[in-house]
């Protein structure tokens, strides 16, 4: 079984940001799997199906982006994962380019606080990563005003077109492992 979290932070006034391309990844993926992301458990909104052939659970944290490893680890303590290969976390990475897609198995959080409090939570850094390129800061911003700023529209057409590539790019983790994607996403 696999857990797939994205990561974004809840309520409106947060949707369609860049922090939120975990969740929008999430619901391309759901959409295209006819999955509902419906029930509340484990501080999280989630939803159940089969992605490539493997039962999984999708999963929107609740708790706000830098406390987003306690919905982790709750997810992880019930269904007994194996953080190391069953878990695929879903977040922005403003080092890479608008629309680019890095798979990772571990690492550092790169600044990034929510990956930050999943790696505490869990106490390791190795688990699959998606991360969705949302552009680097312009000078002079403050980041938390960037990362919860909207992308353009041009930028959102760019975005749309990577979660479908994220979600394609998930199931083939899932089906082929970690490897092959990283050879064929990264």
């Amino acid at each position: 079984m696999y857990v797939i979290v994205g990561l974004g932070n809840p309520g409106r006034e947060y949707e369609n940001t860049r922090h939120n391309i975990g969740f929008d990844v999430l619901e391309t993926l759901a959409q295209q799997e006819k999955i509902s992301i419906l029930e509340k458990k484990h501080k999280a909104i989630i939803g159940k199906g089969i992605v490539s052939g493997q039962k999984c659970i999708l999963a929107k944290p609740q708790t706000f982006m830098n406390l987003s490893g306690e919905c982790v680890r709750a997810l992880a303590d019930y269904y007994k994962l194996d953080a190391t290969s069953e878990l695929i976390i879903i977040s922005d990475d403003i080092s890479l380019d608008v629309g680019k897609i890095r798979i990772r198995k571990k690492g550092s959080a790169g600044g990034h606080n929510g990956l930050k409090n999943i790696i505490a939570n869990l106490g390791h850094d190795t688990f699959i990563r998606v991360k969705m390129g949302v552009g680097e800061k312009p000078q002079g911003w403050d980041l938390a005003d960037y990362v919860l700023g909207r992308f353009s529209a041009k930028e959102r057409e760019i975005m749309e077109e990577a979660a479908e590539r994220a979600a394609d790019a998930i199931r083939m983790i899932i089906a082929q492992g970690p490897d092959m994607a990283m050879n064929h996403y990264n």
